[in-house]
């Protein structure tokens, strides 16, 4: 009875995320110019897209190198290429199967089945690194608002933009202090890995402005994109899909810049994250054929009971 409650709470949960993704891009699409949008995108220089590609996936192994710090600190002890694949197979969950178990969910199901880890810990471990990745790009989002037309139009708002960007990591690390001890050693160096992991998000953003011949305001839109990224790390779309548009058409409206190159950064991007998950649909096709050499005997009902167990677990340990 409670594993029909919480697949029907997941069943409910990707209906939302689908619908808010749908409408986001409804109305994106209906208030901007799709012919243009579509020859802007046809028509981008290939090169810097490329170079979008691979800085993108450079700030994503940055990323698993960074978690896999806070796994040590736990006295989880993984190679960097494990733990480098395992982090890909989460981006595919988590793009490609909203309102699921997720990519967290997946990591901490693995850790605790093929390591003997207690939930909380991994969970922490997860958690925690998804905070410093928070702070992160508060920090960098309130330093590219500074020198953006925002600044200049709304003055007043300057010394709340300063205080975020002077107070951002005295409050991580206070809270680190209280909430988490044991990742105190490495918050200096995860901190400096979170700018680099989000300063290679916004690069990639620049080469996309680049191939899509983007003459002058790139300030402005590595702005945007930084605020949109804030918007995606909410769970209500479809792997961030319809947030960071949407964004990115009002706020270009709103100073006066054409949103057609603003809606085609967005879209690029998320192709390019989409392509970069698709690694992990690859890395777990591979996984799952040797565990199926592994374990043949054991059912495909009895793991998706394990994973939806742990699921709860982690559920409970976050309220």
């Amino acid at each position: 009875m409670e594993q029909k409650k919480t697949s029907n709470k997941k069943l409910l949960r990707t209906v939302f995320q689908l619908l808010i993704s749908i409408t986001a891009l409804y109305i994106v699409l209906t208030k901007t110019d799709t012919a243009k949008l579509l020859e802007i995108i046809s028509t981008a220089n290939p090169f810097y897209l490329f170079l979008a590609f691979v800085v993108f996936n450079i700030s994503k192994i940055l990323n698993a190198l960074r978690l896999n710090r806070f796994f040590r600190a736990i006295e989880l002890h993984l190679s960097e290429r494990y733990n480098i694949l395992l982090y890909y197979v989460g981006m595919f969950y988590n793009m490609f199967l909203p309102g699921g178990i997720g990519g967290d969910g997946y990591k901490i199901y693995v850790l605790k089945k093929n390591h003997s880890m207690k939930v909380v810990n991994v969970f922490n471990a997860v958690f925690w690194d998804r905070v410093a990745g928070v702070f992160a790009l508060l920090f960098l989002t309130a330093l590219f608002l500074l020198p953006s037309s925002f600044a200049e139009m709304h003055k007043a708002y300057t010394p709340a933009v300063y205080a975020v960007l002077v107070l951002c990591y005295p409050v991580s690390w206070l809270l680190t202090r209280i909430l988490y001890k044991q990742f105190r050693s490495i918050f200096l160096i995860t901190a400096v890995e979170s700018v680099l992991i989000q300063a290679a998000q916004a690069l990639s953003a620049w080469f996309i402005l680049l191939a899509l011949s983007v003459p002058s305001n790139h300030i402005d839109y590595l702005a945007i994109f930084l605020v949109s990224t804030v918007a995606t790390v909410l769970p209500i779309t479809v792997g961030g899909a319809g947030a960071r548009e949407i964004t990115f058409l009002y706020s270009l409206n709103y100073l006066g810049l054409d949103p057609n190159a603003g809606v085609a950064l967005s879209l690029i991007f998320f192709a390019i994250a989409a392509v970069s998950a698709l690694i992990g649909m690859f890395l777990q096709s591979r996984s799952g054929e040797k565990e199926r050499q592994k374990s043949q005997g054991k059912s495909q009902k009895e793991q998706q009971d394990n994973i939806s167990h742990t699921a709860r677990e982690m559920n409970e340990t976050d309220q």
